[in-house]
């Protein structure tokens, strides 16, 4: 099984993640790349492989990429992308718990088969979400209000009710306390 935790921008789904891996250590990782730059308080390869856009292209031109994704910014055109491990979605290939998009979450459905993902949407509201993001923003050595308000734009967009929907995203899993999100999941995911 696949299981796909995803959200809005600051829902807490890097910190839910962690918790995650750390009380179901079997669920193997498959860490996304991207070609948008490290912020601060970032390592490569904890949440992000930091890759150029060359290293991306030779990805791609392995076969090797699942799923990408590209993104407009103030500072260019930004990739992620899900890279095959060679396991995941195969039979003895274990449970694994990757995190990503509404759309990054489609398109591995669509090559893998619903059956195969387990759909963990996180949700927080607004103000919530917004204090959040700020605070990391504002952590930042240069801070990109422009690119802030961007994302928590295209956020809207990206998960409406109506996207959610036609992705078949019933179950939500509200983050206002961390470890009590990860218990409900933790619940609801026990084999």
């Amino acid at each position: 099984m696949i299981y796909y935790l995803m959200g809005k921008s600051a829902s807490g789904k890097d910190t839910i993640c962690r918790a995650l891996r750390k009380a179901r250590p079997d669920w193997k990782g498959l860490i996304p790349y991207t070609t948008r730059p490290m912020r601060s308080g970032e390592k490569e390869g904890a949440e992000y492989h930091f890759v150029s856009e060359r290293e991306l292209q030779r990805l791609r031109e392995a076969g090797k990429i699942l799923e990408e994704r590209s993104y407009e910014t103030e500072f260019g055109i930004w990739r992620y992308a899900s890279v095959d491990d060679g396991r995941i979605g195969r039979a003895g290939g274990g449970d694994y718990l990757l995190i990503g998009t509404l759309e990054s979450y489609r398109k591995l459905r669509g090559r893998f088969g619903e059956g195969q993902l387990f759909p963990l949407y996180l949700e927080l509201p607004e103000e919530l979400r917004l204090e959040r993001a700020r605070r990391r923003e504002e952590e930042q050595e240069k801070p990109s209000w422009t690119e802030f308000w961007r994302r928590f734009s295209l956020d809207e967009r990206d998960f409406s009710e109506e996207k959610l929907r036609e992705a078949g995203i019933v179950r939500r899993y509200r983050n206002l306390e961390w470890e009590a999100c990860v218990n409900e999941i933790l619940a609801d995911t026990a084999s």
